[in-house]
């Protein structure tokens, strides 16, 4: 198969492109390092000409704004569904998240905006929902400055970012069926508890603080709901056997 990568040089994208080579697959990768953008639309066309399927694994970034998040996902994803007929693409596969139904809002309601735009768009297609990174402790470490970390409440199953990757794969291969299986990570995890062992693995001497956030955004968060349900497959690597592994530092 011909598989292009949307994001792929991403903390998925990257995965999916070699889970990608590594089953023989020949992969295009759609990155502005690589001469497309998703938001305008440059370089789309010739890049997904001859590609049986797309996997999008694109990303708006950490925001909390519910309209930046909606504006990235709908663009790029209105720009992929357009050129992807025109091209003969047959599959287009859109990574999500799991247990975002009744949080409309901040960077969920994006993502719901954009499996929407998936469901109704001309092409084929496959919404795969996984559960946290466990990169994503790290990202929101990382991003935010002072000597005390202040992470939301967030009951999750995360997932390694490489099975992600792996997944999304097995998906394209297997053809369009509307809803994937959901995807998790084998133990249920606190994002504060994981971040603050990621510190201690890294030798960092920095306070970790959870708040419950207001609203809908943080009802959701703290509700257990990003667990996903029982009926989820479930992956091998837990947070701790991914922190010492040679993943860890490249998130």
């Amino acid at each position: 198969m011909r598989i292009a990568v949307a994001g792929g040089t991403g903390v998925v994208g990257r995965h999916v492109v070699g889970a990608a080579e590594r089953a023989g697959h020949d992969v295009v990768v759609l990155a502005r390092s690589t001469g497309v953008d998703l938001l305008t639309g440059q370089g789309l066309a010739g890049a997904l000409r001859g590609a049986d399927a797309v996997i999008d694994a694109a990303n708006s970034g950490t925001t909390l704004s519910a309209a930046k998040a909606t504006a990235f996902f709908e663009t790029a994803t209105r720009n992929l569904l357009t050129a992807e007929p025109e091209a003969g693409v047959g599959h287009h596969v859109a990574l999500s998240i799991v247990g975002i139904d009744d949080i409309d809002a901040s960077y969920y309601a994006g993502k719901l905006a954009q499996e929407r735009m998936v469901a109704a768009g001309p092409v084929p297609f496959t919404i795969a929902r996984a559960g946290q990174f466990h990169e994503f402790a790290g990202q929101l470490l990382s991003g935010m400055g002072g000597p005390v970390a202040l992470l939301p409440k967030i009951l999750m199953r995360p997932v390694a970012a490489r099975e992600v990757g792996e997944h999304l794969v097995r998906v394209a291969e297997g053809g369009a069926v509307g809803r994937a299986a959901d995807l998790v990570g084998p133990r249920d995890e606190v994002l504060a508890d994981v971040a603050r062992r990621q510190l201690a693995f890294d030798g960092a001497r920095r306070p970790v603080i959870e708040v419950r956030l207001p609203g809908v955004y943080g009802r959701g968060l703290a509700s257990g709901s990003l667990r996903g349900g029982a009926d989820a497959v479930r992956g091998r690597i837990t947070f701790d056997e991914w922190l010492r592994s040679e993943d860890h530092g490249r998130g």
